[in-house]
């Protein structure tokens, strides 16, 4: 236990010249802003959080600006109810990052991921930093702190945290914000999860009290009407495409309205099919409106869903999961769906 307290034994270590400049810009900061991609989950509001609470243990002026508003789901996010979102105070929203001299990019790596907030970012002239762990990142910061063989953003941040010596600015709030994050992003646990590192990282943050047993409750296994009843449709729906092992939901905006749907009410959908033994992966099209198609995918082994992302859905992400958008109506985004699918047979 003492050896822990003493020295970080993480794998994943950042260059310490990045945490030196990091710390350099909080110190001399007056107004930072903290925000992450649209259509927040667990990893992006717990990085986000995480970090809150501690600048603001270190004494700083700081907000979580978002481009809309937390889901349902993760409402019991210690610190989520100051969540300054934009759909709902757009204004608000407005000002603060104009007003910020320091900017923390969480959990993306790309402008466009903002969406409504795309243009205030990239006009502010205030310093930024990002810690995200996706792919290729096609965003210009003065600090870049990208690294995709890491689960979860939680997890980076919290090795980034650790190695600035704040780590100890924790408490049992902002330790169960990282703890959701990780979680999150990692299925509880069940893929992408072999990094000897986050069980270092829920030993410590097991110490500042929190209740895994009831984040787990609160997030995997709590539900509204209107959810569970969404997701039996749902995989009702579901096709199997048993030559190309793979499986396909579909939910188009009208069935979305008739089950009442509100965001994260299909928060973990696409995951199911995963189940079936002769499934390497799953594909969810949910219909945001008529011409916007919300893709996600998640895969089992080594196959890649983020190839497919990218290379037909102008998205991408990681090996076992990964989502992109489709321009158009629900019927021709699965009409090319199942143009593209025999095309990485090969990859089975």
């Amino acid at each position: 236990m003492a050896e822990f307290k003493k020295q970080p034994r993480f794998h994943t270590v950042i260059d310490p010249s990045l945490i030196k400049t990091i710390k350099q810009y909080v110190l001399v900061s007056r107004d930072i802003v903290i925000t992450c991609h649209v259509s927040p989950d667990g990893d992006a509001l717990g990085s986000s959080f995480a970090l809150w609470y501690v600048l603001k243990a270190l004494g700083k002026s700081v907000n979580v600006v978002t481009a809309d508003c937390a889901p349902k789901a993760l409402l019991f996010l210690p610190g989520v109810r100051e969540l300054v979102a934009a759909t709902r105070q757009n204004e608000r929203a407005h000002e603060l990052i104009a007003k910020a001299d320091l900017i923390f990019c969480m959990d993306f790596n790309d402008p466009a991921r903002v969406d409504r907030l795309t243009a205030p970012l990239l006009s502010s002239k205030a310093r930024k930093i990002v810690i995200d762990h996706h792919l290729e990142p096609r965003i210009e910061a003065d600090v870049i702190i990208s690294r995709p063989e890491v689960s979860s953003t939680c997890a980076l941040l919290y090795i980034t945290l650790w190695q600035a010596q704040w780590a100890r600015y924790l408490n049992r709030s902002s330790a169960a914000c990282i703890y959701t994050g990780m979680m999150t992003d990692t299925g509880n646990f069940s893929y992408n999860s072999n990094d000897p590192d986050l069980y270092l990282i829920i030993y410590d943050l097991m110490r500042k009290g929190i209740d895994k047993d009831n984040i787990y409750k609160l997030v995997m296994n709590t539900s509204s009407e209107s959810r569970v009843r969404i997701m039996g449709y749902g995989q009702y729906r579901m096709q199997l495409l048993s030559e190309h092992r793979a499986a396909i939901i579909t939910l188009s905006e009208e069935e979305l309205k008739e089950f009442d749907y509100s965001k994260g009410d299909t928060e973990g959908l696409v995951n199911i099919p995963l189940s079936i033994p002769e499934i390497t992966y799953s594909i969810f099209l949910r219909e945001d409106a008529k011409d916007c198609v919300k893709v996600s995918m998640r895969s089992k082994g080594d196959f890649s869903v983020s190839r497919i992302c990218e290379e037909n859905f102008d998205g991408g992400g990681h090996t076992n999961a990964a989502g992109g958008e489709f321009h158009g109506p629900l019927d021709k985004a699965l009409e090319k769906l199942l143009e593209v699918i025999p095309s990485y047979d090969i990859y089975l």
